[in-house]
Parts: structure tokens; sequence; C-alpha cells
């Protein structure tokens, strides 16, 4: 995909040093020191025109985002939605980066363990079996995921693709990793206005087709949390069973 910008692009993304960051590298393993605190940082591989880590960043405060893609003119538009998202939601955008970079090389910009949460929205399905490597999902690129996520570590993953989510269903499923909250349909019984969506998710929801989803457990820490929850429902599951149990036999 090439994008053609406006005339002066880069002298207006050089002008936004509190947002756009154009040279990542200098800042590998320094991400806490660029938002000047200890929270969480979540990351968006493929923003788009950026709406969703816009939104997103301006809902949860307590939260450090960063944004990336490889394009000049998508950097642009999405330093745009995050100003206006902000002026919607009030708050600053402290606690959001947006960064030119081509994300194939994840490793060179972010350090071990840097990260808690990576969302893949939308990636290009590169359909042909040929370049299968290039689908953002294949375990070249989730074996980089795992290095730069921590112990709390997480994989959120939207496509429309049939075929992609397939791929990365057995993706996953062949390196052993965990996956929850699969979905074929994910606004099925209409919108889920608790997940944030993007330009591309709220066009094809209103024509009526299946996005779907899933979240990988990648660290230590969000394992045992994963395993905890499944223990509580199972345990809470069997309570309600023997209860019914007892109904029916007065």
């Amino acid at each position: 995909m090439r994008l053609r910008g406006r005339k002066g692009i880069k002298e207006a993304l050089e002008a936004q040093p509190e947002l756009v960051i154009l040279e990542p590298h200098e800042y590998k393993g320094k991400w806490r020191d660029v938002f000047g605190n200890d929270r969480p940082i979540h990351v968006e591989l493929g923003m788009g025109k950026g709406r969703f880590i816009s939104e997103l960043s301006a809902r949860n405060p307590q939260v450090n985002y960063i944004g990336i893609d490889m394009y000049d003119e998508l950097i642009r538009r999405g330093s745009e939605k995050a100003r206006l998202s902000r002026e919607e939601h009030g708050g600053d955008l402290s606690n959001l980066r947006l960064v030119r970079f081509n994300i194939e090389f994840l490793e060179d910009i972010f350090d071990e363990g840097e990260l808690e949460r990576i969302y893949l929205n939308f990636s290009d399905p590169w359909p042909k079996k040929k370049h299968a490597r290039r689908r953002l999902t294949h375990p070249a690129f989730v074996t980089k995921y795992q290095q730069v996520l921590n112990a709390r570590g997480e994989i959120h993953f939207k496509t429309d693709s049939r075929s992609l989510f397939e791929f990365s269903l057995n993706s996953f499923s062949d390196m052993g990793l965990r996956m929850r909250n699969i979905s074929l349909d994910l606004h099925a019984d209409g919108l889920r206005t608790d997940l944030v969506m993007t330009e591309y998710e709220t066009k094809f929801a209103q024509q009526g087709m299946p996005i779907h989803r899933l979240e990988v457990v990648i660290g230590h820490q969000a394992m045992e949390q994963h395993l905890s929850r499944l223990k509580q429902e199972a345990e809470g599951a069997a309570a309600q069973q023997e209860l019914d149990d007892e109904d029916d036999s007065e």
C-alpha cells in the first residue's frame, strides 16, 4: 500500500515531538522514561488511521499506549484523531505516542519484557500461501512478541478474514499458546460497546460481516490469573449445579 501524504507532512510530524516519534530506536528499553511513569505499556501494531489507539488511550489514562505504522500519512491522520479524541473525552495526550516504524523489526525498538499487551487489528491477511511469513500471526512474528512482552503479557487479535483467523488459531496452537475469549462473530448479539472498534470494524459490522476475535495468554502471571479465573468459574458452576439439584429434589 502506498499513501500519498500532504505537502509538508514531514515538517508537520516533526512539530509534534510530544506525540509523534520518528526515531524509535533511541528509546529501546527507555519507554517508561518517555512516558515518565511505570504504568503498563500497550502497543497496536499497524494502527491505520488511529481511531482504535486514540479512543483506547482516551478511555484508559492509567495505561500508556503506542500506535505504530510505517507510513507518514497514517501517523499524521492518527495524530489528528488523537487530538480530536481528547477534545471529546477530555484529558491530555501524555499516555499516547504514535511511532513511525516497520514492525517487522519490532525487537529493535523494544527491550525484553518492555510491553504488557499487543493489539493486532485487521492486519493484512496476505492470502497467498507464499506470503504466509508476512502474516502478523506467523510464528516468526509471534516469537518476537513473546520476547518483548512481560510476565503479564497478552496478544489481542481481531480480523474480518476467516482464512487469517484459522491460520492464526493453528499458529498459536502449534506454538503451545493458550487462547481465550475466542469468537467467530464478535457482534452477533449486537455491537460490543465495551470494546473499542476500529474504522474497519465499524464498517464491516454495519454490513453484517462477522468479526473474529481472540486473546492469547503469553506471560506466566497472565497465565496464573487466567487459570485462577477458570477455577473460580468452575467452582461457581459446581455450586450452582448443587443448588439446582437441591431445588429439583424438593
